[in-house]
């Protein structure tokens, strides 16, 4: 992997991280319900350069920037950031003109720009600034700024000087989320009547039906180029299809099964690389290691072994799942964030059947009874494979691999669908489809550090833990720098005898990179797009300002 300068680096890191961002916009004035029957519908595109009208899936319930977090949300559209992502995703000043880090990396100074108001006119200040941050670190659930040690305002009046407890390499990504919110306007009822300094406002909100943005004319930067934004809720692929096929959309997600059987009479296709992956997360105890946090028993007595769970990771022919399962739009995975500065390239396997059952050989995995599955022990190497309801892809990335492996070394996976509700309930014992995607390295710390163990949330339900892929990773988010960090992310995945990727101890089986693909009406640019992480349609809309009618 060539070596990237610290300015390339940070920017990588962030561009992910932006990954799925965006998509409502700031109001000064409250937010207004109308008849939904009342959606507009698009006049001549070609005429109309005003405004773009999306089939999203998802319509918040609510604009809180100090309750959800600014990547993969609407935060950085309606809000100003003390950093931000430019198209080629690079760290810029945003409501900080400028910041600086001392040489101990423990303080944090930003210098406001003296430009940004509110679109009720009162100015960004950096009471506002210290009032957002501190609100998050009492209350907020989703952002997390323990590391944060004390918030205060600089002697100059327009600085503001974050101290932190300790090094954390990440500490600028999470900066680069946290939209600002006006101290005189917050309170009860502000998430529906949102108030902010970002491109653009919220003009009209209807819940769970659509919302529609306006460009903010007292945006301190460059204007938008569309000026209106209509955000239809378009949930499902095959609504989706229609509404692009009628020509009520000028853009909407579609899936790689409609994609390569539909075309479209004025519409191309959109086809965005990424590092959204999705793989089968192995828990790594036996079962009745333990209960989790809401008392649901621990661990699996097949996929506890490890042999066992590389032997599955190296039985696969990752270009013919891409094939079979995505028709092609998706790329081979190895790990949560390929292709990333601090990816290690030693992750990368090839399709080995013979060693893969030469594992399953030495570990007592043997067909005993002739049915062509192995067992051991009087246990069979078959276990569920759970997959979200409704959820095409990843069901059929998950048929694809299970054929391959029973095919290829008499392992069963047995797939199948199930609700996100009862999945919570089982995934610390049973192995699942997940999807990961993120261009902040932290994601690996909370999927792997022994610390998330246990907890019930989507991060290590696997219950990895490893005293070395510990140390590594506390190394890599104390470290001074993001290029600091680097070798020790490298390591955890993999430092010539252990790691977290499927050549050492293999809790997540990494399968395929999908593609984000969208039906967009021709004559629409939507400029260009940082690198897409998980989450396909607040991620499309992430540049939403640079986007114009051509």
């Amino acid at each position: 992997m060539k070596k990237s300068s610290l300015k390339t680096i940070i920017a990588a890191l962030l561009a992910a991280a932006l990954l799925c961002a965006l998509a409502a916009a700031c109001g000064g004035d409250a937010a207004s319900n109308t008849d939904p029957s009342a959606t507009p519908t698009p006049t001549d595109s070609v005429g109309k350069k005003d405004e773009v009208i999306i089939g999203f899936p998802g319509i918040p319930s609510g604009f809180d920037p100090l309750v959800t977090a600014g990547h993969g949300s609407y935060v950085p559209l309606l809000f100003s950031t003390l950093v931000a992502l430019d198209a080629d995703v690079n760290v810029i000043p945003d409501l900080a003109e400028s910041y600086e880090v001392s040489e101990d990396a423990l303080t944090y100074t930003f210098k406001l720009r003296s430009d940004a108001r509110f679109t009720d006119g009162e100015p960004v200040k950096v009471s506002d600034v210290l009032f957002s941050l501190q609100t998050i670190m009492e209350t907020a659930s989703e952002i997390d700024l323990s590391v944060i040690d004390s918030v205060a305002a600089g002697a100059e009046g327009d600085t503001v000087i974050i101290t932190l407890k300790h090094p954390q390499s990440t500490f600028i990504l999470t900066m680069s989320g946290i939209g600002i919110a006006p101290e005189h306007l917050y309170g009860a009822g502000f998430a529906q009547s949102p108030v902010g300094s970002g491109p653009y406002k919220l003009a009209q909100y209807d819940v769970d039906q659509q919302m529609i943005l306006e460009a903010n004319e007292g945006y301190y930067g460059k204007a938008p180029g569309i000026r209106r934004a209509v955000f239809i809720n378009m949930s499902g692929e095959d609504q989706q299809l229609i509404a692009a096929r009628s020509g009520q959309v000028d853009i909407t997600l579609t899936s790689a099964t409609i994609a390569a059987v539909n075309t479209i009479d004025g519409y191309n296709l959109l086809v965005e690389k990424t590092v959204d992956n999705m793989g089968i997360v192995m828990p790594t105890i036996p079962a009745g290691s333990g209960t989790s946090s809401l008392g649901n028993p621990m661990g699996n007595d097949v996929t506890c072994d490890v042999n066992l769970r590389k032997a599955i990771a190296y039985a696969i022919d990752r270009e013919r799942l891409c094939d079979e399962a995505l028709s092609g739009y998706a790329a081979p995975a190895y790990s949560e964030n390929d292709g990333m500065p601090w990816w290690n390239p030693e992750s990368v396997i090839e399709m080995d059947v013979d060693y893969a059952i030469s594992l399953l050989e030495a570990a007592g995995w043997t067909d005993t009874d002739g049915d062509g599955i192995r067992d051991k022990d009087g246990i069979k190497a078959s276990v569920p494979v759970y997959y979200f309801a409704g959820d095409s892809a990843r069901q059929a990335v998950a048929m694809s691999a299970a054929n391959q492996v029973k095919e290829n070394i008499g392992v069963e996976l047995l797939v199948e669908g199930m609700g996100e509700g009862d999945i919570m309930a089982i995934m610390v014992a049973q192995p699942m489809i997940l999807a990961w995607g993120s261009a902040n390295p932290i994601t690996s710390y909370y999927l792997y550090h022994s610390s998330s163990v246990g907890r019930d949330d989507w991060y290590n339900p696997e219950s990895f833990a490893s005293a070395a892929v510990d140390g590594y990773l506390e190394a890599a988010l104390g470290a001074k720098t993001i290029e600091d960090a680097i070798p020790f992310w490298q390591k955890a995945q993999w430092d010539g005898e252990t790691g977290t990727s499927m050549r050492g101890e293999c809790p997540y089986i990494f399968l395929v990179n999908k593609d984000h693909l969208y039906f967009r009406r021709d004559g629409l640019n939507t400029g260009d797009q940082m690198i897409h992480a998980h989450g396909a349609s607040w991620t499309l809309v992430a540049n939403l300002k640079d986007w114009i009618w051509e």
